[in-house]
């Protein structure tokens, strides 16, 4: 994307004029920009609240005359069965039966003409430890010394990480189906839905298209290179004009440890995405995630994943065709001429679109 930027923005004459008007028309709605006129035009903003002034507390603060409710939580229910949220003594099968962490790409699905009936389907993009485990972190307080003057300064010192803390970890990751209805002006989640849904790192799929059943795929536990456990680090997504929904794996290469092997032919793609990262201590515990072990297990991720929400039995698919970058999103649109177009950015600093 760098390599674009520079060079169209070498040609200033052309960018002076007619091209900065066409980028500002084709990514602000003509609607926006007409009511910003007419706002703009009496004297008053678009918005008609008060401003909330800004700060950090234990209180949800919402505009006067405004309100907010809670739909869904972490750790709350999915299933009516699931076990309550207890965050003292969690495990990764209680995790698995509740909502996940860290929601990124939030979708619709009606399951009526009304839209007060739907499924909702929710990424839960990656954990923090220090936030989910109590007395996992605690806040210190050392003096350093800089130039000659001492000073105490506080740091946060992490705990160990044990097989049971990394596979809580790994259950809050992935996604989330669950139906919910509106009553009385009301969203509320209904647990006994017969397409309610956990998807985390444990849940099988299927690696489809022309890059499946490559060597790059293949590894001790799966030798056809078309089978995967789970998926991480969902950011955005989309839902299709099908009804499907579409799970971008985004920074795949946080969740590996470990040194390929001496010569290995994967050091500089690995490297050009900065894997292994070492984010998590998941290969401490689960060999895949250890690339000394599986050097081919981060290519498994990194792919758009098609999940049919209908469906709580269907294998998801990791869709090669859509490439394999740091997915920021998969949206798309059914064109005039019929074509469907998506849309995918990659998160790495200055790469693509």
């Amino acid at each position: 994307m760098g390599d674009v930027i520079n060079r169209r923005f070498s040609r200033r004459g052309f960018l002076g004029g007619s091209l900065a008007v066409a980028a500002i028309g084709s990514t602000v709605s003509p609607l926006a920009l007409m009511i910003a006129d007419e706002a703009r035009a009496e004297g008053m903003s678009a918005f008609s609240f008060t401003e909330v002034p800004a700060g950090v507390d234990e209180t949800h603060h919402v505009a006067e005359g405004y309100d907010a409710d809670v739909l869904l939580r972490w750790g709350d229910k999915v299933f009516a069965d699931s076990p309550d949220f207890d965050p003292m003594n969690q495990t990764g099968e209680t995790q698995a039966r509740q909502f996940g962490y860290n929601n990124d790409y939030v979708g619709f699905v009606p399951l009526d003409d009304t839209g007060d009936h739907g499924l909702l389907v929710v990424n839960h993009e990656y954990t923090n430890a220090e936030l989910m485990f109590p007395n996992w972190a605690t806040v210190v307080t050392e003096t350093v010394e800089k130039d000659g003057v001492k000073k105490q300064v506080q740091k946060v010192r992490n705990g160990e990480f044990t097989r049971e803390l990394v596979d809580i970890e790994m259950a809050a990751h992935g996604g989330t189906v669950i139906e919910i209805r509106k009553k009385n002006g009301k969203w509320t989640p209904v647990l006994d839905g017969k397409m309610n849904r956990r998807l985390h790192v444990g849940t099988e799929m299927m690696l489809t298209g022309p890059a499946a059943g490559h060597d790059r795929l293949k590894t001790n536990a799966d030798a056809s290179g078309t089978r995967v456990f789970g998926t991480l680090n969902n950011c955005a997504g989309g839902v299709t004009p099908w009804g499907t929904w579409l799970m971008a794996e985004e920074n795949f290469h946080g969740y590996f440890r470990g040194d390929l092997p001496e010569g290995h032919r994967e050091a500089e793609n690995y490297k050009r995405y900065g894997a292994p990262a070492g984010w998590y201590n998941w290969g401490q515990h689960h060999d895949r995630f250890d690339v000394s072990k599986e050097p081919n297990e981060p290519y498994r991720f990194g792919w758009v994943v098609e999940v049919d929400p209908m469906d709580p039995n269907s294998v998801p698919k990791k869709r090669t065709a859509l490439g394999r970058v740091k997915h920021e999103g998969a949206e798309s649109v059914l064109n005039k001429d019929g074509r469907v177009v998506f849309y995918c950015g990659d998160d790495e600093r200055f790469d693509y679109v």
